[in-house]
């Protein structure tokens, strides 16, 4: 069974709709009556970073459409095995940030926790394809997580990541939470997650239970690119988040053939707004190895925040950024 956009995930589980999500873009194609057009000709496989969508998210694309905005963010296309000057394996220089093994800083008072490398969705265009997750991403601990804060007195904020942070099981981030809770000079947690947009279930009670006690702000960033992606699920979704005190913003991916125009960025600042979203960050395209041919060039960019700003309140219009390695924080595009 497929889950409507209109109507809650009551029937299944999250781990139950994970499980059943699509693994090869045969499998998609199909799903979307294109089996049978030119666009199966360009696509292919890459094993070492696997076709997966949740089928929630395939049920919000149009079917027999090859140009479907959400369709071009997941499916693997032949470009993605192109050798391109510029685009490498560590493109926001995670590994030179790495303060040890899952754990990377950049910023002044902020710390990344890498908590798995585990994701509902693969993005096409994911910084962090190429991540070197067994590596960099040991089973997270929360006493150990907490222990090494605790000397760690700089850092008043931390971010959890992935992969997807939700990926792991209630426990473990209940866990988690429980353990950065005695960690007194943390002034905020934030959550850096795309599944309340492709797999809105698993925003359960018990996840939010986790969170109850924690007496420090939360911050959840979710990653909506697409108005297309903003649905009434979302909207229960998010309504959970707020309800149980948290923030919750938003940040895109600045991509060709799917979000690269001033209708689109417009509509969906105001969808997200609508719903309780306040947009964050538009970043450019990280210039990671497989995904040169979502890249939308600086000049394109400050054209479109131009007119954004021109058409929307202040509030609504997201940061145009660029995340460049060894800088103090991102780096804005002229005009955002």
């Amino acid at each position: 069974m497929i889950p409507s956009s209109t109507a809650p995930l009551e029937t299944v589980t999250w781990q139950q709709e994970l499980a059943a999500a699509i693994r090869t873009p045969r499998e998609l194609l199909q799903r979307l009556a294109l089996g049978t057009h030119p666009i199966a000709g360009d696509v292919a496989i890459d094993r070492a970073f696997p076709t997966r969508v949740p089928r929630y998210f395939v049920s919000l694309m149009r079917r027999g459409d090859p140009a479907d905005p959400l369709l071009a963010q997941v499916l693997s296309r032949r470009a993605e095995h192109l050798t391109v000057d510029g685009f490498g394996q560590d493109p926001v220089g995670d590994l030179d940030a790495t303060r040890e093994p899952g754990l990377l800083q950049k910023y002044h008072g902020r710390a990344l926790l890498v908590t798995t490398g585990a994701c509902a969705v693969h993005c096409r265009y994911c910084f962090r394809r190429h991540f070197p997750y067994a590596e960099q991403a040991p089973r997270v601990d929360g006493e150990a997580v907490a222990a090494r804060l605790q000397a760690m007195t700089e850092i008043d904020e931390l971010i959890l990541s992935g992969g997807d942070p939700l990926m792991l099981s209630d426990r473990r981030i209940g866990d988690l939470v429980t353990a950065l809770s005695h960690v007194r000079h943390l002034r905020r947690l934030r959550i850096h997650t795309r599944l309340p947009v492709v797999l809105p279930s698993r925003i359960t009670p018990s996840l939010l239970a986790a969170f109850r006690h924690l007496t420090i702000p939360v911050a959840w960033v979710i990653h909506a690119n697409h108005p297309n992606e903003v649905t009434p699920v979302l909207a229960a979704a998010v309504s959970r988040l707020r309800a149980s005190g948290a923030t919750v913003l938003n940040q895109s991916v600045l991509l060709k053939s799917v979000n690269d125009d001033a209708d689109t960025l417009a509509r969906l600042s105001e969808s997200l707004f609508d719903i309780g979203v306040l947009p964050y960050y538009l970043h450019l395209l990280d210039p990671v190895a497989g995904a040169a041919h979502f890249d939308v060039g600086e000049r394109r960019a400050g054209f479109l925040v131009r007119e954004l700003r021109a058409r929307l309140p202040g509030y609504l219009v997201p940061r145009v950024v660029r995340e460049v390695p060894g800088d103090v924080g991102k780096r804005p595009i002229a005009g955002s």
